[in-house]
């Protein structure tokens, strides 16, 4: 079996923040100017952070990039390139690489949040890459309609290119990513030709090889390994909290590392806690006895401060679960 995720399976557990332009609980539209989302991501209060991670004790920590808005937390060039918008909506500030110098020293891993399309709501973005919504009726209103989508060969390795920076500029700072939006597999990436799952998975891993990633193919249950270029399952769910089959999920005898993300709140990212700490602890425990790995999003505020109420409810679950990381 595979090694890489060794470690990941010792943590056991996680935290997961979605940190989006204009707001970190609604990705929103692109009204947040340029200049605003720098002054945002400048007051970001890293250390503040950290603290409270420190005291959640949580082993990991998930941060996004960026999402539909265009808004990034880091800069890169090739976006810049290709994008053209000036000034610049990458923030000016590395976020991840400041994150990684606060996290590195309490021992909390760091691992990032990227999408595999463009930023569907900034149409210049869209248009500039050469990308297409792969659902009749257009994102956000085409879910569960006709699929249309298409290989996008071009905008496959301009996004491949922007990705790549990323992980060259983060190196080993960075030792995960989970990519979201790979609801497209068979029109996208499954070739036996570049670019495919093989060559996305190369370019997340071009600055840490024992990077691990996980490509999301939407809310599946039960989860599933989505390809063999993946080392752990995305395993996005949402109101419900299915079985942990083990340490392990396969496809066509490739196993990738059980894992579980869900939220906290009342959705992603967003209101109050929708379960007793008792449940959180509890279910948390029994996919850590099963071998596998569970994340937790919680809401994070505009300074980048956890919410107080969700520090709680993660507090008494790193108590709960401390020395309870899998060794399988």
């Amino acid at each position: 079996m595979p090694s890489r995720t060794d470690w990941f399976a010792r943590c056991g557990w996680g935290v997961f923040c979605h940190y989006l332009g204009p707001n970190p609980r609604n990705e929103g539209g692109t009204e947040m100017s340029a200049q605003d989302w720098d002054a945002q991501v400048d007051a970001f209060e890293v250390a503040g952070l950290a603290a409270q991670l420190e005291a959640i004790g949580t082993p990991y920590f998930f941060i996004t990039i960026g999402q539909n808005s265009g808004h990034y937390l880091a800069p890169n060039a090739a976006y810049d390139r290709y994008v053209g918008l000036q000034p610049s909506k990458c923030s000016r500030r590395d976020l991840v690489s400041d994150l990684y110098e606060a996290l590195n020293p309490l021992g909390i891993e760091l691992l990032v949040y990227a999408t595999s399309g463009a930023p569907a709501a900034d149409a210049a973005a869209v248009e500039q890459l050469g990308w297409e919504w792969g659902f009749e009726g257009g994102w956000p209103h085409g879910w569960g309609k006709k699929r249309t989508g298409r290989r996008l060969t071009e905008f496959q390795r301009k996004w491949e290119e922007i990705i790549r920076e990323w992980s060259l500029r983060w190196g080993q700072k960075v030792r995960g990513w989970w990519i979201d939006g790979c609801y497209f597999a068979d029109e996208m990436y499954r070739h036996e030709d570049e670019p495919n799952f093989c060559s996305f998975a190369a370019a997340l891993k071009a600055g840490n090889p024992d990077a691990i990633v996980a490509f999301n193919p939407g809310v599946v249950m039960p989860v599933i390994c989505h390809t063999k270029h993946e080392d752990y399952t995305a395993g996005e769910i949402s109101t419900a909290l299915p079985e942990c089959p083990g340490p392990w999920v396969e496809r066509k005898g490739h196993p990738a590392r059980s894992h579980i993300l869900s939220y906290l709140g009342e959705s992603w990212c967003r209101g109050q806690p929708r379960f007793p700490d008792e449940l959180v602890l509890g279910y948390t425990k029994h996919v850590i006895s099963k071998g596998g790995v569970i994340t937790w999003d919680v809401p994070i505020e505009k300074s980048g401060l956890i919410s107080q109420r969700f520090v709680e409810q993660l507090k008494v679950l790193g108590r709960g679960v401390k020395g309870e990381g899998s060794r399988t």
